[in-house]
Order: structure tokens, then C-alpha cells, then sequence
């Protein structure tokens, strides 16, 4: 088949994307299938626009993988810029829509819903089939994290375009597992046929995992030192992640254990150097950021821990389920897992490859880690073992068999 991927934010590893569709098409690939990504030409969290002047768009190939970036313009923040160059992708993927060989299936991704719409025409006037992939339900995140009434007015006209997308999709595909859920919880079931919702979650590749377990090592003495039970945190470092709770856990956890325990912490943002003060100021000396590093050093970190932790803002979203990417790093580690976000279908609970707990403080989290510290060798390996085997089920060619199926179907 000739599939085209639409999706603003799919852009190659090395630029530091969301590598979900970057994985989907090495493996379809691989199986004879050809893909063409389209992404927007300013990438996400960068200064970088890869369309200079009046191109409209611009080719490159990384890995064997065609990707075609499509004019958008800059924006650096969540204002009027970033609206414009959300409308901007579909525009200008519209006026690029004769410019390439026709698909036999357009593959479409949110977040934002104005991609859909625009595959969902595209679709249409070539008379080929549509597949509608929700990574984030928009609006309704919009929702649950800026606390914007329902009844504010873009709400409104966001959720009618949401209902209309799903409703002219010829498939559609929920990284979460409670998809079809969400529909009947909005009422919408009489108008979706249900049959046509499938589930498809973001994974690993085991195969590259491993190699970069191996081949990409980091010589941070925290993270060697063999005498501490390091609990390793990676991720984002912003007020939206809330880590105040982990240093504070540090912090009783030196009352309790002395230097025994450290907390690791991989990743940047505006609240590193303010919460990197905080422990100074309290004298958490056993909490330490470690900042941003590459992708390829992230197995590797994970799997010199002895307890890897999720530590996400809950909002009442999870009650359909979650799909975050840094899990199936953690579970490919084979390595405990603590997480204090409470969602439906949890795989850490029914896989048995870890513990969640139900509150987001500082005493919950350090009595957690206390429980793991104390731990007996014999639960410390069901839980590896079992993560590790957790892994290989959603290992990306797994996955891409899965959406093979769902895209074949839909060509039939």
C-alpha cells in the first residue's frame, strides 16, 4: 500500500520528536509497504522552521523514511502564533494535496483536530479511505489541565468538530484504551458505530533499546555508584509536572535512610535551577537534576536504577486510560516501576511490574520508595521480569502488525 501519515508533530528522531510514526513507518517498511510522513515545518519546542522563504514544503529522508515537512509558521509559545500555525499545517497540506503520487490510505494523528479535518477532505476527493489516530482527546484535555469551562464558546465548536471527525473517519485509533469509553461517556455511541474504534498503544523498539543499553553509556558517578538505590526520574522539569513533592520525598527519605537513597532526575525545563535551589535549601542533597540528555542515553539510565518513577499530574482524563511514551522505556528497562498516577487500565497494576499509589504527596512517594528500598530480592525480580516481558507485547513491530491489520481492513 501507499500510505500517507499526517501528523503536525512527526518528526525524526534526531530533531527530538514524537518518534510513534517514525517507528510505524520503518516497520511498515519493512513489509513492503510505502509511507510518506507530513509534518509541520517548525519543530516543536525548537527555534528550528525546516521551510525557509516561500517554499511550501521540503523533502528529506531519514533512515529510508520520506518525510515532507510542510510550511508552518514559527511560535515559541501557547499564543496567537501557535493558533496560526495550527491552521497553517492543514492550509497548506490542502494545497499540497495533488503534489504527490495518490495513497491508498491516509493515516491521520492528532492532537489537534484541524489535520483530521483537512485528511478527512483530502480523503474524500480522492476517494480513499481515512484513519483517524487520537493520541490526546481534544478538547477535553483542554479541558481537564487549563480548567476552561465547557461552555466556553471554542469548547463548543471544538467538541462539534471532534463529533464530526469521528463520525466521517473510516477507522479510528485510541493510543488509550478506554476510547470507546470516552464516546459512550459524551453520548455519542448512536452516532459512531463502535465496531469501526480500535486501540493501538505507543510501544518500544526492544531491538534499538538494547543496543543503546548497550552501546550509549553516560559516566555520571550518581548513576554508577553502586552503594544507593537510585530512583530515577526522567522527563520534562516544568511547573506542569509539579516535582516539588520529589525533593520534599528526598528530604525525608535522607531522615530515614541517610545518603542510601537518591533520587535521579533526567530532563529540563523553567523549574530545574528553581527546584535544584529548593533541595539546596532544605539540604536534599540526595535528590540531583542531571538535566536534559539525548534519547539514545535513556536506556541506558533506566537500566543502571533500581526503581524507575512516573510522576505525571492526575486529572480525572485517566479514567479513560493513559499511553504515556516514557512507560514503555521503563517497562523495556526491566526495572521496577513506581507511579503515583491513578488511571484506568494501568498496565504497571495488571502486569504486575511495580506499584501505584493514589497519592501525589511527598509522605506517600517517600513511603513508596521505602517500601521498594525494603523490598525482598524475590519481589525486586517478579517485578523486572515482569516489566521486561510487558515490554516485548508492545514492542513497535508487534504494534505495527496491529495497525497493519486496522489499515488493510479499511482497504478492502
Amino acid at each position: 500500500m501507499n500510505i500517507w501519515i499526517l501528523n503536525h508533530y512527526a518528526i525524526p528522531p534526531s530533531l527530538g520528536g514524537l518518534t510513534r510514526h517514525y517507528y510505524f513507518s520503518k516497520f511498515l517498511g519493512k513489509k513492503g509497504h510505502k509511507v510518506r510522513i507530513f509534518t509541520s515545518s517548525m519543530i516543536h519546542n525548537t527555534k528550528i522552521n525546516m521551510v525557509e522563504g516561500k517554499e511550501l514544503y521540503r523533502e528529506k529522508i531519514t533512515d529510508g523514511i520520506e518525510y515532507t515537512f510542510v510550511r508552518a509558521g514559527d511560535y515559541h509559545a501557547n499564543g496567537f502564533s501557535r493558533i496560526k500555525n495550527m491552521l497553517d499545517f492543514p492550509l497548506n497540506l490542502w494545497r499540497l494535496r495533488n503534489t504527490f503520487e495518490r495513497p491508498d490510505v491516509i493515516y491521520t494523528s492528532s492532537p489537534d483536530l484541524f489535520a483530521a479535518f483537512a485528511a478527512i477532505h483530502i480523503a474524500k476527493q480522492k476517494k480513499v479511505p481515512c484513519v483517524v489516530e487520537v493520541r490526546d482527546l481534544w478538547p477535553e484535555s483542554i479541558i481537564e489541565y487549563k480548567g476552561i469551562s465547557r461552555k466556553n464558546p471554542v469548547i463548543i465548536v471544538l467538541q462539534q468538530l471532534e463529533k464530526w471527525i469521528y463520525k466521517k473517519a473510516d477507522r479510528i485509533i485510541f493510543t488509550m484504551e478506554g476510547g470507546k469509553d470516552y464516546i459512550i461517556q459524551r453520548g455519542w455511541q448512536n452516532e459512531i458505530d463502535l465496531e469501526k474504534v480500535y486501540h493501538v498503544n505507543n510501544g518500544v523498539d526492544i531491538e534499538e533499546f538494547d543496543h543503546n543499553r548497550d552501546n550509549c553509556r553516560l559516566e555520571h558517578p550518581q548513576l554508577l555508584n553502586p552503594g544507593t538505590f537510585k530512583v530515577v526520574y526522567t522527563g520534562s522539569v516544568r511547573m506542569v509536572n509539579n516535582l516539588k513533592p520529589l525533593v520534599d520525598a528526598a528530604k525525608l527519605l535522607k531522615e530515614r535512610a541517610g545518603e542510601n537513597i537518591q533520587f535521579l532526575v533526567y530532563g529540563d525545563g523553567n523549574e530545574r535551577e528553581e527546584l535544584q535551589r529548593y533541595a539546596n535549601e532544605i539540604s536534599a542533597d540526595n535528590i540531583v537534576f542531571l538535566g536534559h540528555v539525548d534519547k539514545k542515553y535513556i536506556p541506558f539510565i533506566l537500566s543502571q536504577s533500581n526503581l524507575n518513577l512516573i510522576h505525571v499530574k492526575q486529572t480525572d482524563i485517566m479514567r479513560f486510560g493513559c499511553s504515556l511514551n516514557k512507560l514503555f522505556d521503563y517497562l523495556a528497562s526491566g526495572k521496577p516501576i513506581l507511579s503515583d498516577l491513578v488511571c484506568r487500565y494501568d498496565l504497571i497494576e495488571r502486569c504486575d511490574c511495580g506499584v501505584v499509589i493514589k497519592q501525589q504527596t511527598a509522605a506517600a512517594i517517600a513511603d513508596a520508595v521505602m517500601d521498594f528500598y525494603s523490598a525482598d530480592k524475590e519481589k525486586q525480580n517478579r517485578w523486572s521480569a515482569n516489566a521486561r516481558q510487558t515490554a516485548l507485547e508492545y514492542d513497535y513491530p508487534a504494534l505495527t502488525a496491529k495497525l497493519e491489520q486496522v489499515l488493510c481492513i479499511i482497504k478492502e
